[in-house]
């Protein structure tokens, strides 16, 4: 017999515009919260370490900020870091990026938040796709990195959320984008068909080796809802919690994913 063919993930395309748009519309819901907050919720702790709220609102207007920034620079010669390996690379750089987001003048946050979006929507403006991003891992094109920042707009704002009590709304586009993302890393880190993975209505992604399924119910599912799944993706939830509380269902003797995550943390 010939040798099994190994099975290639095909990539997701992402709509650009979309996720400009998206970006940008996450980031308003979040500035809109932050200028609800009565000046004593800054000093409030969050989920994230040593962090306060105000502190997680620098991080958010850092991470958004650094689109415009990094478009200052040189471009890079070539492209080094595909979308996917963008969730694994992170880690190496998180002592880094706290030691910026610290450094961010966040006294009024408010007013931040204005300055970081206006200098967001302009930069993008006339920015094209392929232009190339010089990141500390490796340099992305820039519709690459606009999908990343969907991820921290998202997540974060769900950490905000969480420390103030504030009920933020998710753009629907970026909160997709997020889902998708995340549920693609899961397949590139465990690579294979034997388990499928629903997150309702953005992602059905298949990973782990073993028997892929063709037709009909697949013997192992996941499924889960994209806020739980992000959660449980980024470190935010645990999975055995989690599928005790329903907020998973798991079906088949391979569809545990513990040992899988989280991607990112």
């Amino acid at each position: 017999m010939p040798p099994a063919k190994k099975r290639v993930q095909r990539l997701r395309r992402y709509d650009s515009a979309k996720t400009r748009a998206a970006v940008l519309a996450q980031f308003g819901h979040v500035r809109n919260a932050v200028r609800t907050l009565p000046p004593e919720a800054f000093d409030k702790p969050t989920r994230l370490g040593e962090w306060t709220v105000r502190e997680l609102v620098a991080h958010v207007s850092w991470m958004v900020d650094c689109v415009p920034r990094l478009l200052g620079w040189p471009e890079p010669a070539r492209q080094e870091v595909a979308l996917l390996d963008w969730p694994f690379v992170t880690a190496g750089i998180a002592e880094w990026i706290d030691e910026r987001s610290r450094e961010v003048d966040a006294a009024d946050p408010a007013a931040l938040m204005d300055r970081t979006g206006q200098a967001y929507e302009a930069a993008v403006a006339v920015a094209a796709d392929e232009r190339l991003i010089p990141l500390g891992f490796g340099a992305m094109t820039l519709a690459d990195f606009l999908v990343t920042r969907t991820v921290e707009l998202v997540v974060h704002t769900d950490d905000l959320s969480a420390a103030t009590g504030v009920e933020i709304p998710y753009d629907r586009q970026a909160l997709a984008a997020c889902t998708r993302l995340l549920a693609d890393a899961l397949a590139a880190k465990a690579p294979g068909g034997a388990v499928e993975v629903r997150i309702p209505p953005y992602a059905v992604v298949q990973c782990v080796e073993g028997p892929r399924h063709t037709r009909g119910t697949p013997p192992n599912v996941v499924e889960t809802d994209p806020m739980t799944w992000i959660r449980l993706a980024t470190g935010r939830a645990v999975w055995a919690a989690e599928r005790d509380a329903a907020r998973v269902s798991a079906s088949g003797e391979r569809a545990d994913l513990e040992g899988l995550l989280p991607l990112m943390s």
